[in-house]
């Protein structure tokens, strides 16, 4: 009773709470000028990933919006610059093949010496079970994980000289998680299209990669603190977006009794990515709305972090081979 009762107050009660959280202190006004800043934002062409974009042209930011559909990519960046006056740039990225995940660093490189925030926000959620990415891995792990990892390894060089050029000495890495990441843990034997992993459910291997993206933002802070760049990961909140595409229809509709506008969703992401304030919490899980929080107590675990960065320092370095 006592190992259940421990259980439901560090995962389920927690992923309750953030879903009627507080209102936000914190709102897209308060956004510093960003005159100067570039910015990647992944997934930026639809939900938290566009308003996040569309705040970051309000504020004066040079902003890259990554994508893996161009057609789609452009239709946004079309409706950004008739809301805004401002007008995002094109970066094809597909997280789900390391090949474009290079390919797309070598390209934002070769243009800019320097990158200030990268919002780690593509996600896929719950697709078919029978999805895995271009190099064999489970899809949802192989985006929201692997792809974003190699994605932001690669571009350091220039995370670390927009260090040197930023007004406040830092640069900032924003990884999306989601309340998912209370749910579950690390199963290593489902990463890749095994059989262990056709038994885990389609639910089960989300939660885990948004674990995993909490672990993973925790270790970049650890390795790279000294050196300027702040890391950190995000609840965004329950919000109305492209990533329920893929639930039934009962899980829509018990979905969306809890969901928020999703220009509130991305009020997290840009506080962490853009407050004065969060600097002050390299490594740190922040909830809604714009607040600090706590993950379940495995994701603290430094062992458990070393051991995933080699994981996927691993399977880039065979990737690379």
């Amino acid at each position: 009773m006592g190992a259940a009762l421990s259980n439901f107050k560090q995962t389920i009660w927690p992923t309750l709470q953030q879903s009627f959280p507080p209102k936000s202190k914190f709102t897209v006004e308060d956004i510093p000028d960003l005159t100067g800043r570039i910015v990647i934002v992944t997934g930026g062409n639809v939900g938290i990933g566009y308003e996040t974009v569309k705040a970051l042209l309000q504020h004066n930011a040079k902003v890259y919006l990554a994508a893996r559909s161009k057609n789609k990519a452009e239709k946004a960046i079309n409706s950004l610059k008739e809301a805004t006056g401002k007008e995002a740039i094109f970066l094809q990225l597909d997280l789900s093949s390391l090949s474009s995940v290079k390919k797309a660093a070598e390209e934002f490189l070769s243009k800019e010496p320097e990158l200030h925030i990268l919002f780690n926000n593509a996600g896929v959620m719950v697709p078919p079970i029978e999805q895995v990415t271009a190099d064999g891995y489970d899809l949802q792990w192989g985006t929201n994980v692997l792809g974003h990892y190699y994605f932001t390894v690669l571009l350091l060089p220039a995370l670390l000289a927009g260090v040197k050029s930023s007004p406040d000495h830092h640069a900032r890495v924003v990884t999306t998680a989601s309340s998912g990441a209370y749910l579950d843990t690390l199963h290593w034997e489902t990463f890749k299209d095994t059989p262990e992993r056709k038994k885990l459910s389609k639910e089960n291997l989300y939660f885990q990669s948004k674990f995993g993206n909490v672990v993973f933002a925790r270790q970049l802070a650890k390795r790279y603190a000294e050196q300027g760049i702040i890391s950190v990961s995000v609840n965004p909140g329950n919000i109305q977006s492209d990533l329920q595409r893929h639930l039934t229809g009962l899980q829509r509709k018990l979905v969306n009794a809890m969901l928020y506008p999703t220009p509130i969703g991305a009020i997290t992401q840009l506080y962490a990515g853009t407050a004065p304030e969060a600097l002050n919490h390299n490594g740190e899980f922040f909830i809604p709305w714009a607040r600090v929080g706590r993950c379940r107590p495995e994701a603290y675990d430094d062992e458990l972090g070393e051991k995933l960065w080699k994981w996927l320092e691993d399977e880039v370095k065979a990737h690379e081979a």
